[in-house]
């Protein structure tokens, strides 16, 4: 595996197969970090599902898995990972998850799939957090959209008060919350987390800080490259 703070990027769009086979050989990659014993946190999307045959493929006895929707759930069920609640759990050894954008800075934008507050809570129980991607999702810079979950209780007073936010027709999250999209510009991710932590309704935002991340895998026509992020393996 090579190791680079940038990635080799595809000329054009990605074909659907390619991008395919990138997400699976990312999502490979990270599953021969799981090791027997394991507790492990499951995120969301169509990276991680990739990654949960990977998993099960590995014939190991004593993992044990927190999903972080239902989605996942039942798809791990299916192939035989034994899950458990998180709060059951307790702190997990690692955590893996897709991500929608991936910045230099490893900044990360998080939660299409819906499941952000979970992710973001899972991620936070972990001591090692994996990002797993193929190559278009690594940017120059991070931009709009930024998912959002909001209480029901006065969503559109929240819109209101952010600006350029809008709901998306009949999403809502694993928890039931509204689930919209943050659509001004990014700028600084840092001062935008800020804003959107500190805005009365939002209960959570799909930004997640470096300090989050141990190790971003991304993979493209060079293979799976490997950057760190700001939290310590281990």
């Amino acid at each position: 595996m090579a190791s680079s703070r940038a990635t080799a990027r595809q000329q054009g769009p990605l074909s659907d197969a390619l991008r395919e086979r990138y997400k699976h050989d990312a999502a490979k990659a990270a599953a021969e970090m799981v090791q027997d014993g394991m507790r492990v946190g499951l995120g969301t999307g169509t990276t991680v599902a990739h990654l949960l045959p990977a998993i099960a493929e590995r014939g190991l006895a004593n993992v044990r898995c927190a999903a972080t929707s239902p989605a996942t759930e039942r798809a791990a069920l299916a192939l035989g990972l034994k899950l458990a609640d998180l709060d059951e759990l307790g702190d997990l050894d690692i955590a893996i998850d897709g991500a929608d954008q991936i910045d230099p800075g490893a900044w990360l934008v998080k939660g299409g799939g819906r499941a952000l507050t979970r992710e973001k809570i899972v991620a936070a129980a972990a001591k090692v957090f994996v990002v797993i991607a193929s190559e278009e999702k690594a940017v120059g810079e991070l931009g709009p959209p930024v998912p959002l979950e909001l209480m029901r209780f006065g969503a559109r007073c929240t819109l209101t008060k952010l600006g350029q936010a809008r709901l998306r027709d009949g999403a809502e999250s694993p928890d039931g919350g509204l689930i919209a999209d943050y659509l001004g510009a990014v700028g600084d991710p840092r001062e935008l987390s800020a804003r959107l932590s500190a805005a009365p309704g939002v209960i959570e935002h799909g930004l997640f800080a470096p300090e989050m991340v141990s190790v971003i895998l991304i993979a493209g026509a060079a293979g799976v490259q490997r950057r760190e992020g700001g939290k310590p393996l281990g």
